[in-house]
């Protein structure tokens, strides 16, 4: 079967890129979800204010809300997470919901 010489080609690149933003807009909503519930878990919040802490920590640290939540996975198979991040989302746990990270020094 002969390749369309014509716009042809045009179309199936763009059909390529649009399935190929797709595949990562799925993997990338996946770890969103997962990250949400892990400060469900943790944080024991509501998974509204789970997305609401998630994004918090992403506009404070001016990092994407991807990769925040990347960290936070990272965070939970490791117990390693940057100091920034930690910070930030102790922050809006605090704001958000009734207890601290675990592990975290309480002030009491």
């Amino acid at each position: 079967m002969a390749m369309p010489t014509d716009g042809g080609s045009e179309q199936i690149f763009e059909l390529q890129e649009q399935v190929r933003q797709l595949k990562e807009a799925v993997v990338s909503h996946a770890v969103v979800d997962q990250a949400i519930g892990m400060i469900v878990a943790l944080g024991r919040v509501a998974p509204d204010q789970a997305w609401a802490v998630l994004k918090e920590v992403s506009q404070h640290t001016n990092i994407k809300l991807r990769s925040v939540a990347e960290m936070i996975l990272v965070w939970g198979r490791t117990g390693v997470m940057p100091a920034q991040i930690r910070a930030e989302l102790e922050d809006a746990l605090d704001r958000h919901g009734p207890t601290q990270i675990p592990g975290a020094p309480r002030e009491w």
